[in-house]
């Protein structure tokens, strides 16, 4: 007798909080929920409508974007001491380091080691972020590919391991040389 009424109580409780969960549901989408993506109150924008939103946002705003240019250096030669002409700021160089070569960033590049063995070249004791890790990569330090690095003062770059035969592949957004 005892378990009948354990179950009857059950079910009323069961069906009592199925039927309080459907009320506060009906509240919910009466308050301008919606659980359909893509409707007139929730709608779907892609990142180029965002991008152009926010261009002409700017542009009706009066604030321009600049960037700055990179001085160019003298054309490269055959010999290992040669320098690359400087890279765009907004553009993406994709440069191939040969074991021996230096590849030195100008102030704020960033580079992204695509293939090869990298280590750190720095002229002093501090090094250059690795923005992917959160950490700092001191001089002789081995750079992971596929992170992005940052050099925030000339001087600093990367060369291929000691030891190692096979070229660097780099994408560098900014100035560079390579000697």
């Amino acid at each position: 007798m005892k378990t009948a009424w354990k179950v009857v109580t059950a079910a009323i409780v069961i069906g009592g909080s199925v039927w309080a969960g459907a009320a506060f549901n009906l509240q919910a989408e009466g308050a301008g929920v919606t659980g359909q993506p893509g409707t007139a109150d929730d709608p779907v924008v892609t990142k180029s409508y965002v991008d152009q939103a926010i261009q002409q946002a700017l542009k009706n705003g009066g604030t321009t974007v600049t960037t700055p240019s990179t001085p160019s250096t003298t054309s490269p030669s055959t010999n290992n001491n040669s320098e690359a002409p400087a890279a765009s700021t907004e553009a993406v160089s994709i440069v191939e380091v040969k074991p021996g070569q230096k590849l030195i960033a100008s102030a704020g590049t960033e580079f992204v080691v695509r293939s090869g063995k990298a280590v750190i070249y720095s002229e002093d004791k501090n090094g250059v972020a690795d923005l992917t890790d959160g950490i700092d990569i001191t001089n002789g330090g081995a750079v992971t590919n596929n992170h992005l690095l940052s050099f925030p003062r000339e001087g600093r770059g990367i060369q291929v391991q000691e030891g190692n035969t096979h070229n660097l592949t780099v994408m560098v957004r900014g100035g560079y040389t390579i000697k």
